[in-house]
């Protein structure tokens, strides 16, 4: 089942959970807008080519708009769509009073230099710059694109509008970018699984964790479970996997990825099939890398305990059946991943008042927002009788579609 209709079975439920009335459950699945433009740029040959640039603004009942900006092959328009919808939901749980969009080009980054990504970039703002904004919609970076992207932007954006820092988030701190920002998500993963272990008379230290993904997310998420006393066992990327039953020391494996660009031949553990890494024996499963990696296949065969969704859709519908008969609790994306929305939301609001944070600061905010979103989200499961996806969905979407109603929609 693709990222759209699983999100859109998932809204449909906590519509119904909710008992929203039919007109307004069709409005809310409705985006408010779609954008889609041609950028043609010189390459540095001089020939010219042409790249098509999407941007799905999804609602802005709760406040401007805000999702990530991916350069990748495969971006289309339905699954952008898709994600435009999960950063509503999302932003609403994390309670950060904003809405939803998300945007990217159909082109391949490691095939474009960077003075041609920069012309790319810049073209594609000036196509959507009246359609973006610091009240408006604010973007961030995503797959394939990084804070030079959102300087980019940012600088094309402000010769038309003028200085405008908030504008985008995940920026360079030059630039106003926000101290924490770049462990935000991962960090955010941990302090949502200390909330929900919390709830289970557990703590970190002493389970045994498996990480699928050793990018961002994943490595600042392994860094920081390692740091609590918490046994990462296995762990892979696109490059590999490796295993370590007493646990891997993840510093000594950071510093291999770096100088070797891969996690195989790390001297610390060994090398394992990156198919198993799902199956693996452990606590606390965290894949943070694709959606859809957990699918009727291989859920019958997960041994954790636990499952912290870091990705975005990492399990379908017939996964989440067959593991919430086994017992296994999930902690949904649209929560579990709201680290790095939540710290762009701290981004904007230094942007705007002009007044940076220090790094302490962030980190506690964000730990406060994670653990209020999910006493939230288990308030909501006790009175609608329901599982955390449910109880995320169902928290999420109430409070826009009440957003929607107060502000009047059908005036």
């Amino acid at each position: 089942m693709n990222a759209l209709a699983a999100t859109n079975r998932n809204f449909r439920q906590a519509a119904r959970i909710l008992g929203l009335d039919s007109k307004i459950e069709k409005s809310l699945l409705i985006p408010f807008r779609e954008i889609k433009v041609e950028c043609t740029i010189p390459k540095d040959d001089g020939t010219l080519v042409s790249y098509v640039g999407f941007r799905v603004q999804h609602d802005n009942s709760r406040g401007p708009m805000k999702g990530g900006i991916r350069y990748h092959p495969e971006v289309d328009p339905d699954e952008v769509n898709a994600l435009a919808q999960l950063m509503t939901w999302k932003t609403a749980v994390a309670d950060i009073p904003y809405g939803g969009a998300k945007g990217g080009i159909g082109c391949t980054p490691k095939d474009l230099s960077k003075s041609e990504l920069e012309r790319l970039t810049r073209v594609f703002t000036q196509k959507i710059h009246d359609l973006i904004g610091v009240n408006t919609d604010v973007p961030a970076p995503d797959m394939g694109t990084n804070a030079q992207t959102m300087a980019w932007i940012l600088d094309e954006y402000s010769k038309f509008h003028g200085h405008s820092p908030a504008v985008v988030t995940g920026k360079p701190l030059d630039l106003g970018g926000s101290l924490g920002r770049e462990a935000a998500t991962g960090r955010g993963v941990v302090y949502a699984t200390e909330a929900l272990l919390a709830e289970h008379g557990k703590s970190i230290k002493g389970l045994t964790f498996a990480i699928q993904g050793f990018g961002n997310v994943g490595s600042w998420a392994a860094k920081l479970f390692h740091e609590r006393g918490g046994k990462v066992v296995a762990v892979s990327d696109i490059t590999g996997a490796v295993r370590n039953p007493n646990g891997i020391d993840i510093p000594a494996l950071l510093l291999h990825k770096d100088a070797t660009g891969k996690l195989a031949d790390f001297s610390g553990a060994d090398a394992m099939d990156s198919n198993d890494l799902l199956t693996h024996e452990c606590d606390v499963l965290v894949p943070c890398a694709l959606g859809g990696v957990l699918n009727r296949d291989n859920a019958g065969d997960v041994r954790a305990k636990f499952i912290i969704e870091a990705a975005n859709h990492p399990t379908d519908p017939d996964a989440d059946e067959i593991l919430s008969k086994k017992g296994v609790i999930i902690l949904p994306d649209i929560y579990a991943n709201a680290g790095g929305v939540t710290v762009s939301y701290f981004e904007w609001v230094q942007n705007i008042q002009g007044f940076m944070w220090d790094e302490d600061k962030v980190n506690q905010e964000l730990q406060r927002y994670m653990t209020k979103a999910f006493h939230n989200i288990k308030g909501l499961c006790q009175s609608h009788h329901c599982n955390l996806r449910m109880g995320a969905f169902t928290l999420g979407v109430n409070r826009v579609a009440r957003a929607t109603l107060l502000r009047g929609w059908e005036a």
